[in-house]
Formats: structure tokens, C-alpha cells, sequence
């Protein structure tokens, strides 16, 4: 059976990029099954890619083989890597990239990509996607040894993973300090706050007592859906990555707070159920409507 082969980039969909990508792996394995999970990452944005990829490499059968191409160091001293786990394979740039999806793999072993045999005849400096990690996959899907293409890493780059902090005072009770990781193309804020997180810091306290603050707004309990909420108001809820996600029902969330990456959010107890700042609606919120 061909084996499957995603394609992660920042090469966005207007240019010949993704076309050549596409073509330099079929010139190795026309049999091969390319599916693309994203090309419109945000040019350069390692984290981006790496929250993508996360979010959907572990879908797929195992033995699938994940490029990844958001490159910004292409040409320079970073490595070219191929990294092969107990279900997947991750070709690409060694920039941290592949970061938090090997966070949840058990990794067989790290390579950097030397065998120039595997490549295409002449590599360009600024085209590894292309003349590198797509022909190493489409030879990697047709059954070539991982050790062919070669050397061991004894590690591989990682990016800092946003970690949520805890605190417990008599004054305040339990906090869950988080930051936004990441914003979809609906304009949910995804939080480094994850289920397990409330789940383990506030068992058997009901989801609707729980208080999400983000930029001097507040939603008061945890839902299960965007519709648990009336529309323009906002919403917290676990999303389908397993993150805390802060959205407005019928609107973009982060249109309305007009706030970025790595904003500050917390999540504590309402002691008696009622809200201590505005609530985050439409008309209540900080930013507006661009």
C-alpha cells in the first residue's frame, strides 16, 4: 500500500512553491499519497507550525511520514532532520518545528539528512523543501532505511513549550496562569491551559463556577459547546485540540479583545457564582471590530 505522506508549510497557496514541493516527491514516487494539512502558516512562525502539525499528525495511519517546511534558517548552520518514532516519521528542518508532536511520540531515532544521493541533483539554498525533504520522503515511502539517509543526532532542537503556572492563597484560591498559544482561522484564542489541567486542579468543582479572565473580561463557566452561549457572547470551552479555548459565539474573539500571542489568561473559582469584571460580550469588550 503507498504510504501516505502530509505536507505542512508557511509557503501559503499563491505561488509555485507547494506545486514543486509536490512535484519533487512524485518524480521520486508517483504511487505516493500526498495530503496537505497546511500551507498558510504564518511566514516563518515555527510555533504556528508546530501547534498545527501536533493537531493532526497522530490522525493519521501509522507509518505516515509528516514534512514539515517553515524554514527561516534554510541555508544556514541549522540541520536538515529526519525523525523516526514508534508510529510516525518527521522530515525537515531541525528548528524545533516538530516540537510538540514529538512530545507525545516515543522516538526510535534522529538523523540529519547527509546521503546527498537522496536528493535532488542540485539542491538550492534556499529550496531545502523541495530538493531535499521531499525527495528524502517520497525514498522513505518507497521503503529505504531510515539510517540510509544518515547520521544519529544524539537530540534534536525543541522549542520552550508555555507551560500554565498554578498558585493557591487564601485570598484567591486556586489560579491557572496560561498565555494564548495560538489563534484559528475563526479567531478562537487556544490556551497552554489544557482539560487536565482544570481537570486536576479543580476536581469536583462544577464547570460553571469556574472564572476565565483574559484582558480585563471575564466568562464565567466552562461550557461544552460554542452554542452553550447566546450569540456575541463569549464562550470558554475544551476545544478539539484539548485546550482551553476562549471564542465568542457568531463572532472572532480576537477581533473583538484585539489581542495577540501570548496574551496572559487565568482560570479560578467564583466563590459565590457571580462575575467580578465585565463579562466578555460585544459591547463589553476592550478592542472592537477592525
Amino acid at each position: 500500500m503507498a504510504k501516505i505522506i502530509t505536507l505542512t508549510t508557511d509557503f501559503g497557496i499563491r505561488d509555485s512553491y507547494v506545486g514543486a514541493l509536490k512535484g519533487a516527491l512524485l518524480s521520486v514516487n508517483p504511487e505516493a499519497v500526498i495530503v496537505d494539512i497546511s500551507h498558510t502558516i504564518e511566514p516563518g512562525n515555527i510555533k504556528e507550525g508546530a501547534f498545527v502539525i501536533a493537531g493532526a499528525y497522530s490522525y493519521y495511519p501509522v507509518g505516515t511520514i509528516h514534512v514539515g517546511v517553515v524554514d527561516p534558517g534554510v541555508g544556514g548552520q541549522r540541520k536538515a532532520l529526519l525523525v523516526e518514532t514508534e508510529r510516525h516519521f518527521f522530515v525537515g528542518p531541525d528548528n524545533g518545528l516538530f516540537t510538540f508532536a514529538l512530545g507525545r511520540e516515543s522516538i526510535v531515532r534522529s538523523l540529519e539528512l547527509k546521503q546527498k544521493r537522496y536528493f535532488r541533483d542540485k539542491v538550492s539554498s534556499t529550496f531545502h523543501g523541495r530538493d531535499i525533504f521531499a525527495p528524502v520522503a517520497a525514498h522513505l515511502s518507497l521503503g529505504v532505511e531510515p539510517s540510509a539517509f544518515g547520521t544519529r543526532l544524539a537530540s534534536c532542537i525543541a522549542l520552550d513549550s508555555p507551560t500554565p503556572k498554578f498558585t493557591n492563597s487564601a485570598l484567591s484560591g486556586e489560579v491557572i496562569y496560561g498565555e494564548v498559544i495560538y489563534i484559528d482561522n475563526f479567531g478562537n484564542l487556544i490556551t497552554s491551559i489544557r482539560e487536565e489541567d482544570l481537570t486536576a486542579r479543580f476536581k469536583g468543582t462544577e464547570a460553571d463556577r469556574l472564572r476565565v479572565e483574559v484582558k480585563g473580561v471575564e466568562i464565567l463557566g466552562v461550557c461544552s459547546t460554542y452554542a452553550d452561549r447566546g450569540s456575541g457572547e463569549g464562550v470558554a470551552l475544551i476545544g478539539s485540540s484539548g485546550y482551553l479555548e476562549v471564542a465568542i459565539n457568531g463572532g472572532s474573539s480576537v477581533s473583538y479583545l484585539n489581542i495577540g500571542l501570548g496574551e496572559k489568561v487565568s482560570v479560578s473559582v467564583s466563590v459565590d457564582g457571580t462575575p467580578t469584571k465585565k463579562n466578555f460580550t460585544k459591547k463589553n469588550c476592550n478592542g472592537g471590530l477592525k
